[in-house]
């Protein structure tokens, strides 16, 4: 017998009756799969609410304690500890929600003229910075919440949550990550003065389309110009959020020194939510794929030391970590390769074989899920 149940209403040795998809090209989890402490993580990592299952229950830590006259307290525990680890992602996320919500409230008003109030802006983000500050492991799912539609809103709230956690781990006073947090979540405010088509196009823009969006960041610069809520480095680093260190950036092309570490906190934290990010002309990366792409591929575009401080903030991988892989296995990381952090040897869940990430590149870590 099938039927469904709620992730929260899971426990291990749960068998799973059809094969469990999440926006991948494998299952995350297979059908006939017995669920284990780490099979229920995943299915909380990505969101997965409901699950289709078999009737029957292997469990055999309840087995072997009602031979003895026990109680199964060692299940009850694990669902406690389950259902209080989802009330608090599920917290946190309401948080999120409510902030992108709002930003998107302030960012149609700006769209029909009405001028930019930073006060409003920097009362829905700043309950979201200090939170994240005290769970630093959920920054690795913001990219799990954006969606096509309204990527634009979800990137302008991330962008500020990446911003700020980023000057915490290179050690900025509180005050100056909390306005550069602000400033983050402004970055892309001037798009509300380019064409709304533009945004929603499905297509790589033409040159001409493109020289259009690239006047944005100018625009975010003019609407926050006369505020006195934010600091004037934290103006200029919205304005150079797209300038890269080898001159290839835009809106004047500057490099090297001309640009602010603030700056490069901001485009380390733009460059990274976006292309961990479904958007409307291409699937989402793996953000360790994405750490990985813009250390090797990018390389001289960015602040070495900025992306050091964005490897720990998603969290490198360690012996003996569980980690979930972007083709859908489960696995636990034997030995790290120093060169290539983010891909150590893994050995693959029920079975006798080991992959070496730093060789297999067409596969990368998705998740850390201990």
């Amino acid at each position: 017998m099938e039927n469904y149940k709620n992730l929260s209403d899971l426990r291990p040795g749960t068998t799973i009756a059809e094969d469990i998809y999440a926006n991948t090209a494998f299952p995350i989890i297979r059908k006939g799969t017995t669920l284990e402490i780490e099979h229920l993580e995943v299915l909380d990592l990505f969101s997965i609410k409901r699950v289709k299952v078999e009737e029957r229950i292997i469990n055999r830590v309840q087995t072997d304690q009602r031979e003895i006259g026990k109680t199964d307290v060692i299940s009850s525990d694990i669902e406690q500890l389950l259902e209080n680890k989802i009330s608090r992602t599920s917290d946190l996320h309401t948080m999120y929600k409510k902030a992108v919500n709002d930003y998107k409230r302030e960012f149609t008003s700006w769209r029909s003229g009405v001028k930019l109030d930073i006060a409003k802006v920097r009362l829905l983000i700043m309950p979201l910075l200090d939170s994240y500050m005290e769970h630093k492991k959920m920054l690795v799912l913001l990219n799990e919440y954006s969606n096509r539609k309204e990527y634009i809103y979800h990137h302008a709230v991330s962008v500020g949550i990446l911003t700020a956690a980023l000057a915490s781990e290179l050690d900025y006073p509180k005050g100056t990550t909390l306005q550069l947090g602000l400033a983050g979540t402004l970055t892309d405010c001037g798009m509300a003065k380019t064409n709304p088509a533009l945004l929603e196009k499905a297509a790589f823009l033409t040159k001409d389309e493109f020289a259009e969006v690239k006047k944005h960041p100018v625009f975010s610069y003019q609407m926050m110009q006369d505020s006195p809520l934010l600091r004037q480095e934290m103006k200029l680093a919205v304005l150079q959020h797209h300038e890269r260190l080898d001159g290839s950036g835009y809106p004047r092309g500057d490099k090297d020194e001309k640009i602010s570490q603030l700056s490069q906190i901001l485009a380390v934290a733009d460059v990274f939510h976006a292309m961990t990010c479904e958007r409307v002309y291409r699937a989402k990366e793996s953000p360790y794929r994405v750490a990985e792409m813009m250390k090797e591929e990018d390389f001289g575009k960015f602040d070495p030391t900025i992306l050091g401080a964005l490897y720990e903030i998603i969290g490198m991988p360690s012996i003996g970590d569980k980690v979930l892989l972007t083709n859908g296995d489960v696995g636990e990381v034997l030995s790290i390769n120093h060169d290539r952090p983010l891909r150590p040897n893994v050995k693959l869940q029920g079975r006798a074989e080991m992959v070496d990430l730093s060789m297999n590149r067409s596969i990368a870590i998705e998740k850390v899920i201990n």
